[in-house]
């Protein structure tokens, strides 16, 4: 009599900045065999911690989270990076008889794991080039202008100064004809290793999560941020342009210690930006299949989450 394997589980849990994931996550914790995967393409940088919202270290003490503090500011991390490192993780979580939950807000890494990535030509220093003295001639929302025009569906989901991403999907349709977003959709997926549970932690109010988006960040600049900011620009290794310094807040503040933006700028700019950060991030999940939306000001949200994991339908 033959059987049917069943796959293992998994939860990620999605949703946008400051809704109140780590929280949650470290709930869940508390409560079962698991361990955390973070998916926060913010997190892995060492050195750059009040700025990211990354868990304290007594936080990470009590609750380890797997891919915080990988890497250096200036190094680099892919999406592809991010896949092999998690399904490593993951097959290791489940051989030891814990579920892995996999926490955070970069969609693009919970999409290239479930999904795969497409095959993608190699770059072109001479186009990238091009693409570089548009950008400093007419700026990064003319070089996005430009790409909406062939590829609207990665213009949509990328900021208007989102300078590496618009730059490779400018470059892709430059080398091959074809969008970034027609090559993802001829990827080769492989079935997904994993029976999964997918989570969305979202304030039913989105009034509710721009306060918590403004509140935390005047929290960050009365709790190190400043002291931060100051360090990451004093190593004299880092520019505005890595990837590390482009995320929200960290980008914003640099402008102000660059003497770019006076200090109200900043602290205005820093908040508009994570709450575009937090749009682009809502606009995914409403594309993600099975989702199961989670207020974080819901009674007995904990037991509502178990119930969901403990249930026949993960």
């Amino acid at each position: 009599m033959s059987t049917v394997k069943t796959l293992p589980r998994a939860v990620f849990l999605m949703g946008p900045t400051a809704a109140g994931k780590t929280s949650l996550a470290m709930q869940l914790y508390d409560s079962l065999p698991c361990e955390l995967i973070s998916v926060d393409s913010a997190l892995i940088y060492r050195g750059m911690d009040v700025g990211t919202a990354k868990p304290t270290l007594a936080e990470q003490q009590r609750y380890p989270h797997h891919l915080i503090d990988i890497i250096d500011p200036t190094q680099s991390y892919s999406a592809g990076q991010f896949r092999s490192d998690a399904l490593a993780l993951m097959q290791d979580i489940s051989a030891r008889g814990k579920l892995p939950i996999l926490v955070g807000g970069t969609m693009m890494y919970f999409n290239a794991l479930l999904k795969g990535l497409a095959v993608l030509p190699d770059g072109s220093d001479e186009i990238r080039a091009q693409i570089n003295s548009l950008a400093e001639q007419q700026g990064w929302p003319a070089v996005h202008a430009q790409l909406a025009r062939v590829d609207s569906s990665s213009a949509a989901r990328l900021a208007p100064n989102d300078a590496q991403r618009i730059s490779r999907a400018l470059e892709v349709f430059k080398l091959t004809g074809q969008s970034i977003t027609e090559h993802w959709k001829k990827q080769q997926v492989e079935p997904f290793p994993y029976d999964v549970l997918n989570l969305a932690v979202m304030p039913s109010d989105r009034k509710v999560l721009h306060l918590r988006i403004e509140n935390r960040f005047h929290k960050m600049l009365k709790e190190g941020f400043v002291e931060e900011m100051q360090s990451l620009y004093d190593r004299g290794d880092l520019n505005k342009d890595m990837p590390s310094i482009r995320c929200v807040g960290y980008r914003q503040y640099w402008m102000y210690l660059n003497r770019e933006i006076d200090h109200s700028t900043m602290i205005d700019k820093s908040i508009i930006a994570t709450r575009q950060l937090a749009k682009r991030q809502i606009t995914w999940l409403r594309s993600w299949q099975d989702l199961h939306w989670l207020d974080p000001q819901a009674v007995e949200l904990t037991a509502r989450v178990l119930k969901l994991i403990d249930s026949d339908t993960i």
